[in-house]
């Protein structure tokens, strides 16, 4: 079993580490968060380093999840994800056993599929992504990099959803729409047309 250092402490990582434990690939090393918070734990994890040092924590043969939650700002997740990237590490692909991924489906590096979410036949995650719980990717949608779709989020039939944007809780989209790049889907949206980039509706 590999180990994994999950990048962020908060309240999305003790749901990354539960899909951890419930999927038994990993084994959680320990929790890289600020210096202020070092010997703190996180569900009986220490926070043992901080990301000054994860170039050490990737000579030790890591790998890694970002299990910083993303509502609107994108950026901390992507900059961590580049950091990483460029030093070499290992950025795995997780997938709740409660999960349903099809094997018609892809995903890219970095992505967690939450308990009880879907991706159907033909759907693409890019990189970096979260699809969290209860949410759903339908078929021959399209999900780019640095997204998250948020807890019960509906993503229908041949939708593309374009890199770093934010679909919120319980909103539902409309088949075969494009969502621009860094757009914010506030919780519960119903969502018909296509969006230009950096929309915001809520």
């Amino acid at each position: 079993m590999n180990d994994i250092v999950l990048i962020g402490g908060g309240g999305h990582c003790r749901s990354c580490i539960d899909v951890i434990e419930q999927a038994g690939s990993y084994s959680v090393a320990g929790i890289v968060d600020l210096p202020e918070k070092l010997g703190h734990q996180v569900l009986g994890y220490e926070i043992f380093a901080t990301e000054n040092q994860l170039d050490e924590l990737v000579r030790k043969g890591h790998h890694f999840l970002i299990a910083m939650g993303q509502i609107k700002d994108p950026a901390p997740r992507k900059l961590l994800f580049k950091q990483i990237n460029a030093l070499g590490g290992v950025l795995p692909t997780i997938v709740s056993p409660l999960a349903h991924v099809s094997p018609h489906a892809q995903l890219g590096r970095g992505v967690i599929v939450m308990h009880h979410a879907l991706v159907n036949a033909g759907a693409v995650v890019g990189d970096n992504s979260i699809v969290n719980s209860k949410a759903l990717v339908e078929h021959d949608a399209v999900i780019g990099k640095h997204c998250h779709i948020a807890t019960g989020g509906v993503i229908n039939g041949g939708v593309v959803v374009e890199d770093e944007t934010f679909w919120g809780s319980g909103a539902v989209s409309r088949e075969y729409i494009v969502i621009g790049k860094g757009s914010v889907i506030g919780c519960g949206v119903s969502v018909k047309k296509n969006m230009e980039p950096g929309s915001m509706v809520s």
